[in-house]
């Protein structure tokens, strides 16, 4: 009778080891661009398919693009806090004011591209700007590589080509270098710039390379304008993946181990790669096309950042009201990435 005693407690633990191994999840991922982005085909699709190969099949991704789990792309962020969402890749300053840390590589020529930017990012979240996303597992951060200038009518040369133009922007950082620069922001998703621009609601829009082809913005702009490479963007948009941090917390060792192998640095380097390629493409499809690409002078430049030095300060201000020390940050920010002025 004991040694049935202990074969049946043996088979009951080998049944649960069997099902704890067994266990598997599907991570609802959510974004707001098409499915066919780059985003999506060349970044967390491949980041799926290693976290299904690790796994052993226990991990899969069902995606959700275009926000078609409802809400605007601003309200990413509540939705994987909330758990509507598992995973979402969003833009903090879509929430404008509510990750104001995050916001320093987001101001005036901090960002030149997006691989050495989006490493850069990575540092500052972990050396600054961890507390204001603790409600989150926060899987990466990268920047857009850099906004140009897209516009349907008029080429913006320099600096006095912004005047009295309506351009779109992502956030409100982004929204104050262009005030400055002599322009009028419009903030609106990225889904929504094309339609605005083929009426007339706006002129133009303030958007990486990336965006160009997938939201077909190549098809109501006819003018680009950036700064030279290896010079910095007048604005950039900081972009994050973020995990509900139950979601992760339930995982079983093993699985948190193949996310974990995963995201952080590899994923950044990963964003970094594609956004970079995906911007020479882009360049170079719309010049095929017959667009013009103008390359902002040195002259230009220097003047475009005389125009919005006040910009920064306002931001060290008004994070200061948050108790935040911006002018530290600031200073932070521009170490990593090799901005110091």
């Amino acid at each position: 009778m004991k040694t049935t005693i202990k074969l049946f407690a043996v088979a009951g633990t080998l049944a649960a080891s069997v099902s704890v191994q067994a266990q598997e999840v599907t991570f609802k991922i959510a974004h707001f661009l098409p499915s066919a982005a780059p985003t999506q085909q060349r970044v967390l699709q491949p980041w799926c398919d290693e976290l299904k190969k690790d796994s052993g099949g226990r991990i899969a991704c069902q995606f959700f693009p275009a926000m078609q789990l409802g809400g605007t792309p601003a309200q990413l962020a509540d939705q994987v806090k909330n758990g509507v969402a598992d995973v979402v890749w969003t833009g903090p300053g879509y929430s404008a004011g509510r990750f104001p840390a995050i916001e320093a590589f987001e101001l005036p020529f901090m960002v030149t591209d997006s691989t050495s930017s989006s490493k850069a990012l990575w540092k500052f979240y972990q050396q600054h700007a961890q507390q204001e996303f603790a409600a989150y597992k926060v899987l990466a951060f990268h920047t857009d590589g850099g906004q140009a200038v897209h516009t349907s009518k008029k080429a913006v040369t320099g600096l006095t080509g912004f005047t009295g133009m309506k351009l779109r922007t992502s956030t409100r950082v982004g929204a104050r270098t262009l005030a400055a620069l002599g322009g009028s922001p419009v903030a609106m998703p990225p889904a929504q710039v094309t339609e605005a621009i083929a009426k007339g609601v706006v002129d133009g829009s303030l958007g990486a390379w990336e965006l160009v082809f997938p939201t077909k913005l190549s098809e109501v702009t006819k003018f680009h304008a950036q700064p030279a490479m290896g010079v910095a963007y007048p604005t950039a948009t900081v972009l994050t993946v973020l995990m509900n941090k139950q979601k992760y917390d339930a995982l079983p060792a093993d699985l948190k181990a193949v996310v974990d192998k995963h995201s952080g640095e590899a994923l950044v380097a990963r964003f970094g790669a594609v956004f970079d390629d995906e911007a020479a493409k882009a360049r170079k499809k719309v010049a095929e096309i017959g667009n013009q690409v103008t390359t902002f002078s040195a002259v230009e430049v220097a003047a475009m950042k005389r125009a919005t030095a006040g910009v920064e300060e306002e931001w060290a201000k008004q994070v200061g009201d948050k108790g935040l020390d911006g002018k530290k940050l600031i200073s932070a920010a521009r170490e990593l990435t090799g901005t110091n002025k």
